[in-house]
């Protein structure tokens, strides 16, 4: 089940979501809408290496913007941070945004209950498309948990993505013992 604005409204009252900043505007029928914050990064090396700590370039998002290319990743952050404390938060791309030919993730649009922090995002392409700093990029959808939660990410030892950050953050798989 998915939450209404309504009942978003209720579990931000009840801080069990919080959005930093909230924007009344931005909240949809079912969703709030988030936006490009104005970092981007894209990885130093054209090959990457699971095993390995791939570096990143951090780029700042110019006001009049700044054209993404096919056959790139770059990684963006959503500027609004989010806790859910009793819900499993989705991101997905805005249709709008989606009509331009831009992915705002690969495979992670899904954050597990206790996700506190920013949104780094996933972005490709399909063709040339300029992009600004502040464009409204996602929408988050919040869904019900049934039952009760035994280790929410944010008290888990070896969550990687758990420090606040502004700025997108790198894949952190090379720390996963496999």
């Amino acid at each position: 089940m998915i939450l209404s604005d309504r009942k978003i409204l209720e579990e931000i009252e009840k801080e069990n979501i919080l959005i930093e900043p909230f924007k009344p505007e931005c909240l949809g029928s079912n969703s709030y809408d988030v936006h490009l914050a104005k970092y981007i990064a894209t990885y130093k090396n054209r090959i990457l290496d699971a095993r390995k700590h791939n570096e990143i370039d951090m780029q700042i998002i110019p006001e009049d913007g700044m054209t993404l290319y096919p056959d790139m990743l770059y990684l963006g952050v959503t500027e609004e941070y989010t806790e859910t404390h009793a819900h499993v938060p989705f991101l997905e791309g805005k249709s709008s945004v989606g009509r331009l030919g831009i992915d705002i993730h690969a495979t992670a649009g899904k954050g597990d209950v206790g996700f506190c922090n920013t949104w780094t995002l996933e972005i490709s392409v399909r063709q040339p498309v300029r992009i600004y700093p502040g464009m409204p990029i996602g929408q988050l959808i919040y869904f019900v948990v049934d039952g009760t939660v035994k280790n929410p990410y944010n008290k888990k030892k070896n969550a990687k993505y758990n420090q606040r950050s502004l700025k997108p953050v790198e894949s952190m798989m090379w720390k996963n013992k496999w």
